[in-house]
């Protein structure tokens, strides 16, 4: 609100002092936005029966008379819906704590257990310089800041580019630090300690709300602490290089090292007998360090048509998680003004070293634990269309459909008893549309 406050005083005082040399304020305002281009978005995210997403995004960059290009980014979004908490599904009903402690919810016989009060609004601010020299030369430095009710990060970031061969090469280097500050409702969880599970008394109350018993010897927060933080350091380095007057292609390698806290507080793990029958809910625990390395190529081809783009990510941790990513999209022109662009992309991963669907109870209690499938073995896929179109006084907007399914596997992991007749791994299926306007 307060940028916004500014931006409307500023205008409205160059408004004033045109008017005063006589030149009309619209036409003021005008020659104040004539270097600035604007990119906005709305975007909507929804999976079936668990999370949805609704985002906002607003860029805009003004090009100086030096070359240089100052840009300032707006993103909003919120998050509503259910989300895994991670314990597996029983043949009864299952009884959780919410993340405050104060409250609780009961999963049915065989669903796998979601967390009905995920709610989350993000607002992110970004800015960025960047400054060329030395006539091949180019510099940026960039700053954000986003915060949500639980989650605030700030980062610092710098990129140095030198163009080589009559601007045929690019040599890049980036770095980046970030630091982040969780506070979880309810405090931080110690790490594979019991969640306290309240007695599910029922229903019929003049309110028509769940009610539920806690252990009389139960103290509030009693395996719980306060805020926690970590520290991310980012490096890159690539080249850029125009193969020919059609085709440009870039490698880069990336590396990134984070300390501190990593742990989801709001995730568990459940502890079952040789049945498969649930005898402990425990709270999450993971490594307080990852180091991940990553190779990314890139090719660009022009075609009378359009231009084919493809691209590939490998990347390994030592939490032995390795990933492989495919991107491609096709630009196909419909003439001058429309296109469509269809896109592609498939992701596969491998397990982390910790990641556990469940725990045994007479196995030892290992130093770290996580059943988030989003630390599993996966598969995922999106298949999308997007349609641009440019109008006549240069502006341009487009529509983007796409559907979105990751598929959780088993990464080698028996399942005793009733557990061997649940579905333990439930694919995440979502739906994505974007809407974009240029001026």
């Amino acid at each position: 609100m307060q940028l916004t406050n500014k931006g409307s005083v500023a205008t409205a005082l160059a408004g004033a002092a045109c008017a005063l040399l006589g030149t009309p304020a619209a036409q003021a305002e005008e020659e104040m936005l004539k270097d600035w281009k604007f990119d906005t978005a709305i975007l909507y995210y929804g999976e079936t029966d668990r999370v949805s997403l609704a985002e906002g995004v607003i860029n805009a960059s003004k090009t100086n008379d030096d070359d240089s290009i100052f840009n300032v980014k707006l993103v909003i979004d919120t998050l509503t819906g259910a989300s895994a908490n991670g314990a597996v599904a029983q043949p009864y009903a299952q009884t959780f704590s919410r993340p405050s402690g104060k409250d609780g919810y009961v999963v049915n016989a065989g669903d796998t257990p979601l967390d009905d009060t995920f709610r989350d609004t993000r607002v992110q601010v970004s800015s960025s310089w960047m400054q060329p020299f030395a006539d091949t030369w180019r510099a940026t430095g960039a700053v954000n800041v986003s915060t949500e009710y639980d989650y605030l990060s700030l980062g610092l970031s710098g990129l140095l580019e030198k163009d080589l061969f009559m601007r045929n090469t690019t040599l890049s280097a980036g770095l980046s630090f970030q630091f982040d500050s969780i506070d979880p409702v309810g405090g931080t969880p110690d790490a594979l300690t019991s969640m306290l599970t309240p007695t599910y008394i029922g229903d019929d109350n003049d309110e028509g709300e769940d009610e539920f018993e806690w252990d009389d010897d139960y103290e509030e927060g009693e395996n719980k602490t306060g805020s926690e933080s970590k520290t991310t350091t980012d490096l890159i380095v690539g080249v850029t290089q125009v193969i020919n007057r059609r085709m440009l292609m870039q490698f880069n390698y990336g590396l990134s090292v984070v300390d501190g806290y990593m742990t989801d507080p709001y995730k568990l793990v459940s502890v079952v007998d040789g049945a498969g029958m649930t005898q402990d809910v425990i709270y999450e625990g993971r490594p307080d360090s990852r180091t991940k390395h990553s190779f990314f190529w890139q090719t660009k081809y022009a075609l009378d048509s359009g231009v084919v783009d493809v691209s590939y990510r490998f990347a390994t941790d030592d939490w032995e998680i390795d990933s492989h990513t495919i991107d491609s999209r096709f630009r196909f022109n419909l003439g001058d003004n429309n296109y469509i662009q269809p896109h592609l992309r498939y992701y596969q991963q491998s397990a982390a070293e910790f990641y556990r669907p469940f725990l045994n109870q007479n196995d030892p209690m290992p130093m770290y634990a996580s059943a988030d499938y989003r630390v599993g073995e996966m598969t995922a896929y999106t298949v999308g269309l997007k349609y641009g179109h440019k109008m006549e006084n240069g502006h341009e907007w487009a529509v983007r459909a796409e559907y979105y399914q990751q598929d959780p596997k088993n990464a080698g992991f028996d399942e005793p008893g009733v557990l061997a007749d649940l579905d333990l791994y439930p694919s995440v299926k979502a739906v994505i549309l974007q809407f974009n306007y240029h001026f």
